[in-house]
């Protein structure tokens, strides 16, 4: 028995007036400053989609900032065993409040644009196994099914 063979569909750049997709619209082949403009203009949407290039764009900029404010601020406890709280702890601080949220609605629009439900997202809570499993949803290819997560604005 022979099974039917379906051409892979990969989502393709696209063109749109002016250059760049509207926000509502996966920006595939996103150049660095655009991916991190999106996501902060995008700042607790979970609607919609994001392409591989937006998403591990801002990755690397995360973890950029993080290994800077890790240096910063020095070691987690003092020589006696007392908490260090310095500037950079503070730092620290200020932007894991200020990204969580836009960090998860980036993790849910980028499972979106593989064609996988934004609930996925919740495996987070599961450690390590959870991350590991979101990971590798985040890397697989876009898909064409999750246009279905499409909402442009107004409608």
């Amino acid at each position: 028995m022979s099974y039917p063979q379906y051409p892979q569909q990969q989502a393709q750049p696209q063109t749109f007036q002016g250059g760049e997709p509207p926000l509502w619209a996966p920006y595939y082949g996103a150049p660095f400053p655009v991916a991190v403009k999106r996501f902060f203009k995008k700042y607790a949407t979970f609607s919609g989609r994001a392409s591989r290039s937006e998403f591990w764009w801002w990755a690397l900029v995360s973890f950029a900032v993080s290994i800077v404010l890790n240096i910063i601020s020095g070691p987690a406890t003092t020589a006696d065993g007392t908490p260090n709280f310095g500037v950079g702890s503070i730092l620290a601080l200020i932007w894991g409040l200020a990204t969580i949220v836009p960090s998860l609605a980036l993790v849910v629009r980028r499972l979106h644009d593989g064609g996988f439900s934004g609930l996925l997202a919740l495996l987070l809570l599961v450690p390590f196994i959870g991350a590991l499993a979101v990971l590798v949803l985040t890397i697989l290819p876009s898909k064409p099914e999750g246009q279905k997560y499409d909402r442009p604005a107004g409608v």
